[in-house]
Parts: structure tokens; C-alpha cells; sequence
């Protein structure tokens, strides 16, 4: 069924529609929506931060637009009883007859339990993923020397690359003299910041068992911001 409101450029309207927003990320089901389309030409530019769940949302629905993103179909939403959005065409009969029907979907109403956690688990995700984006990169070149001129470095390098965690890129490396026939790995890899530490990489990972059993020693020799 279609949602409608009264007008939402209006104080009164403005504030029902930001607490309607406290925990929804769009104005009908879980996706943008033509629906979503419909309130943000109503309002026809961005709102006073005062309403910070309008705003937010008002933000999100314009960067969408300027990314020319899809939006689906939506439900349909009514103001003062004139349908702005078109409903989806499997349902144009129901909606026809939803639009003679004095129950439209309160667009105010409460919301359940379930739709609350909901919203809440959404908005922890785009939190995460957000910050995940900001973090940082740097890139790493690493000397990894061996015990001794008789420790196999392919199984060295096999067993430093068997360390795989969130963040950590491995790439290129080569194999670099030392002297008295011992060479050691050079390797470089790529960390994002906020989740990876190259000191805990090197003290919990490279040099404890069972890689201690080919690495003797990591050290650092370039770490540069990507």
C-alpha cells in the first residue's frame, strides 16, 4: 500500500518525517525506492541539519541521483490523498483499489521490533563499511632473513605468505644476497592501517612457530602512506 503525509516542507511535517527516519534508511523497504524519489522532489532542496535523520537521508538519495543509480519500484506515496510515486506494475490493480481505501499505510506509524533491529544492523553495516573505506593504506618492503645458509628459502617464503588476515596484501619479492651463500627475502606488502600492525604482524606471526623454524629475523625497510 502507498505511504502517505501531509507537507513535508513544512516544521510539523519536517519533524515527523525526521523521526520517522531515526531508524529507517529509506522511506518504504530495505533499497531506494521511486518512493524515495517522490519526498526528496517534494522537498526540493536539502534540508536545515536541525533534522539530522532528514538530512542524512536527503544526502544519500542525492548522491545516488548524481551516480544515475537505480531505484525500484517502491509502494507509491500520497500527498494529501495525490499519489506522487508509481506503484509496481504487478500490483497496479491493488494499488488502484488501496488508492479508494481509506487505510493507506500510515507513513508515522510504529514500528515493530524486528524492523527496528533491522534498521539498527543496517545502519552498524554502512557504519563499518564506511570506516573501512577512510582507513588508510601503506605500503611495506621487508627484509626476512633466515637461520643459515642451509634453510630452504621456497618454504621460507611459502610459510611467511601462509600468513593471511584482513588487511594484509602480500606481493611482490626476490631473493637477496647476504654473504657466506645466505640470501634473504625481500618482500613487499600492502596493509590497510587500521587493521593490520607490522610490529604484531612480525612478533605474532613471522617469528613465532612454527615460522620461526625457517625465519631468524624481520626487519623494516621502507614504510610508506599509499
Amino acid at each position: 500500500m502507498a505511504v502517505s503525509f501531509s507537507d513535508v516542507k513544512s516544521a510539523a511535517g519536517l519533524q515527523k518525517l525526521d523521526e520517522y527516519l531515526l531508524s529507517r534508511s529509506y522511506i518504504s523497504g530495505y533499497q531506494a525506492s521511486k518512493d524515495d524519489i517522490a519526498v526528496y522532489e517534494a522537498l526540493s532542496k536539502p534540508v536545515s541539519s536541525e533534522y539530522v535523520n532528514v538530512s542524512r537521508w536527503y544526502n544519500h538519495i542525492a548522491a545516488l541521483v548524481r551516480a544515475s543509480a537505480s531505484f525500484g519500484e517502491g509502494s507509491g506515496v500520497k500527498f494529501d490523498s495525490d499519489a506522487i510515486a508509481t506503484p509496481p506494475a504487478a500490483d497496479a490493480k491493488a494499488s488502484a483499489d488501496d488508492e479508494d481505501d481509506d487505510d493507506d499505510m500510515d507513513l508515522f506509524g510504529e514500528e515493530t521490533e524486528e524492523e527496528k533491529k533491522a534498521a539498527e544492523e543496517r545502519a552498524a553495516a554502512v557504519k563499518a563499511s564506511a570506516k573501512k573505506k577512510e582507513s588508510g593504506k601503506s605500503s611495506v618492503l621487508m627484509d626476512i632473513k633466515p637461520w643459515d645458509d642451509e634453510t630452504d628459502m621456497k618454504k621460507l617464503e611459502e610459510a611467511v605468505r601462509s600468513v593471511q588476515m584482513e588487511g594484509l596484501l602480500w606481493g611482490a619479492s626476490k631473493l637477496v644476497p647476504v654473504g657466506y651463500g645466505i640470501k634473504k627475502l625481500q618482500i613487499m606488502l600492502t596493509i590497510v592501517d587500521d587493521l593490520v600492525s607490522v610490529d604484531n604482524l612480525i612478533e605474532e606471526y613471522l617469528t613465532v612457530e612454527p615460522i620461526n623454524e625457517h625465519v631468524q629475523s624481520c626487519d623494516i625497510v621502507a614504510f610508506n602512506k599509499i
